[in-house]
């Protein structure tokens, strides 16, 4: 357990509060690491670290460049999105990718909402199983992370577990809400988390139905 003693560090850092509703909906009685979340968004926007739209990224000192790209085909609107957050989580090494993909008459509107939604889901459900792993109190956590495990493997398995999560979420979103018909439009998401040298990614997909 000592090898993710660096990530567990950035679990203490955060003022978190203590809730089985930890990432949940704010107006239930929890949220309160969404609403985190949702700072460290706001303050990464502030600091011109997330860029949504074609240009380019570069934060200072960095070695990192991101450059983004869309133009609108023949058939209408753009139903294609984008975002890169330099720095996700607070971490200077860390970055967020991902490219939304719509389909159908409401495509655009659900390619953005996910966009919206899920960076800030996944830095909270990133943040929970970070406090989780470091109090080994929480067992569905430990049956992913084997503690004897490669560090890499590890990793893998709390970001796999994350973005499972997160997936989840979103969808829950989309399919509650009012304005955007979830049903008959749908998106595919394909995202990539970068932290130093190694990089995972998942494929979100509300398929079209």
């Amino acid at each position: 357990m000592g090898h993710l003693s660096a990530m567990f560090k950035l679990a203490r850092s955060l003022s978190m509060k203590k809730s089985k509703n930890f990432c949940g909906d704010g107006d239930n009685g929890g949220g309160g690491g969404r609403e985190a979340a949702k700072a460290m968004e706001k303050e990464a926007k502030k600091n011109e670290l997330i860029l949504r739209s074609s240009g380019c990224v570069n934060v200072a000192g960095s070695n990192n460049l991101a450059s983004l790209f869309s133009k609108r085909g023949e058939k209408g609107v753009n139903q294609d999105c984008f975002i890169v957050w330099e720095e996700f989580g607070c971490q200077e090494d860390m970055t967020f990718c991902g490219i939304f993909d719509g389909h159908g008459p409401w495509g655009h509107f659900v390619a953005k909402k996910v966009r919206e939604s899920l960076p800030s889901h996944l830095l909270c459900n990133w943040q929970e199983a970070l406090a989780a792993a470091e109090s080994s109190s929480v067992d569905y956590l430990l049956d992913e992370i084997d503690l004897g495990s490669d560090k890499k493997l590890q990793r893998f398995n709390m970001w796999k577990h994350c973005y499972l999560k997160t997936c989840a979420a979103v969808d829950q979103e989309l399919e509650q809400h009012r304005r955007i018909d979830s049903f008959h439009s749908g998106t595919t998401a394909l995202t990539i988390v970068r932290q130093a040298s190694e990089m995972g990614f998942h494929t979100f997909d509300k398929t079209l139905s």
